[in-house]
């Protein structure tokens, strides 16, 4: 994960927290190209790299992708505490290395994840205070449906299959900070972005405004 020294949100005197900043939607529903958009636009929001046992595929490059390891380390990883979340995904594990995450954020730097309710509660559970948490909903079932059908040419059992997984996934919605109802995509875009400027604000997250504040009261 690259971070970026942004310890002086205002020069020399008040430094900021990073933030987690995790989008969570059924498939289908544009989470994962609204995140796309996001690291595009924002150039110091970072992607969170999972860990990995999977096998690296043609073109993917370790540590930038993902840190691709073993399953011994793996759970090596899971029994030392070193990931903030982990699961099971097709046969394959995936989890979130704990140690770069909180090395960017006490330097300053955002990180995105693009997780399910599951990650979230998970992260939930050891970070709490870091973390802003964005549900992203179609605009009806019948768009989201047809969404899942023009994805791919899948037989009809797999495209119901589905939106039984999106119905379960979207039951877990008001475990999150903010609903977003994706019926346009840059105007959803636009509200992450403005979440994400009101997050960065927090009073909580300006480390030393106390100490600015008390300094701005003082008489010359």
């Amino acid at each position: 994960m690259g971070v970026r020294d942004r310890r002086q949100e205002v020069p020399g005197v008040v430094r900021r927290r990073g933030l987690m900043l995790v989008l969570s939607s059924p498939s289908g529903a544009g989470k994962t190209t609204i995140s796309r958009a996001l690291l595009q636009q924002d150039p110091t929001l970072t992607l969170s790299v999972s860990a990995t046992t999977r096998p690296k595929r043609p073109g993917e490059r370790d540590g930038v992708d993902y840190h691709f390891v073993t399953k011994q380390r793996f759970e090596a990883m899971v029994a030392a505490g070193e990931l903030l979340e982990h699961a099971v995904v097709f046969g394959n594990r995936y989890g979130t290395p704990r140690a770069p995450v909180e090395r960017a954020l006490e330097e300053g730097s955002d990180i995105l994840f693009d997780i399910d309710w599951q990650g979230t509660q998970q992260i939930s559970s050891k970070l709490p205070k870091d973390l802003v948490r964005v549900f992203i909903l179609p605009p009806s079932h019948s768009e989201l449906e047809r969404r899942l059908r023009t994805r791919a040419l899948d037989p009809e059992e797999v495209v119901q299959e589905r939106m039984a997984e999106a119905a379960d996934e979207m039951s877990h919605w008001d475990a999150y900070d903010y609903i977003i109802v994706n019926r346009e995509f840059d105007r959803s875009v636009g509200e992450v972005r403005a979440i994400l400027t009101a997050e960065r604000l927090r009073r909580d997250r300006q480390i030393g405004l106390n100490d600015f504040v008390k300094g701005l009261q003082q008489s010359p």
